[in-house]
């Protein structure tokens, strides 16, 4: 194994995981739902939200287009958000808290990485974890039973405030660096506006360290070549320092190379 020169700290939805058919839909259905089958948002609704960079938590996401669209219409729909939640996590997850019985779209999510790049990333000198806005069950689901990972390093919703607030992102840095020297450079991987200004608040907290943001283009916006093109721009907007169409391509080679490019 080599000797570790940076952190790789990853989210989890859009990057690990293809939510488009699983989050998104279900962000979808509650809208619809609530809005009484008046308003069904469609992935670009949902986008442009997200572009804003405050509504990394699809909770108040839905929330927050329902609120919309009712002002849009003039007309009150039902927006309780522990409603909304219940809806929400019905469609998403299924019922009850026993991963074993879950039967929601989150049984269906394609799998964006594997447990064989994270070690080939470590055996290089990158050392991994996870920060992510999904609550701590549903990531592990991801992250133990999909991936097949034995107790990741994960900071999940509960843990730590929403982004963009680097706090979580720095809890995590300080879970790895129990193994790891401290100070090394740390890359943050997500693919939302929201991801990318958490670590350029890490960056302003912490200006000793060198904070880098990768941009991971979700599936879903791959599909067409416009939309791609502009949902890298908007990334890269926000400050990105690289943008991948997937997250195997960040390799540690990869890694160096942006590293020698900032450090020189």
């Amino acid at each position: 194994m080599s000797i570790p020169f940076a952190l790789a700290i990853f989210d989890i939805d859009g990057v690990v995981r293809d939510v488009s058919g699983s989050y998104r839909r279900a962000i979808a259905d509650t809208v619809e739902h609530f809005t009484q089958g008046h308003y069904r948002p469609s992935p670009t609704d949902i986008d442009q939200l997200k572009s804003e960079g405050i509504w990394n938590n699809d909770w108040k996401a839905s929330q927050e287009l329902i609120q919309r669209h009712s002002k849009a219409v003039k007309t009150t729909y039902n927006s309780d958000y522990d409603s909304i939640v219940a809806y929400f996590q019905e469609r998403y997850r299924g019922a009850g808290d026993d991963p074993a019985q879950w039967t929601g779209y989150i049984t269906q999510e394609p799998i964006l990485m594997t447990a064989e790049y994270l070690t080939n990333l470590a055996n290089s000198g990158v050392p991994s974890a996870f920060f992510s806005g999904a609550t701590r069950g549903s990531a592990n689901y991801v992250l133990q039973q999909r991936i097949g990972l034995t107790q990741p390093i994960l900071v999940a919703m509960t843990d730590a405030p929403g982004k963009p607030d680097p706090t979580g992102l720095c809890m995590t840095v300080d879970q790895l660096e129990a193994t790891v020297p401290a100070g090394l450079p740390v890359l943050y991987a997500g693919d939302t506006v929201a991801d990318i200004a958490t670590i350029k608040a890490a960056q302003s907290q912490f200006p000793e360290r060198l904070w880098l943001g990768v941009g991971v283009l979700p599936p879903h916006v791959q599909t067409d070549s416009t939309y791609k093109s502009q949902y890298s721009q908007t990334l890269e907007k926000a400050g990105a320092d690289l943008v991948i169409p997937h997250i195997e391509q960040l390799t540690a080679e990869k890694i160096q190379t942006l590293l020698n490019s900032k450090i020189g």
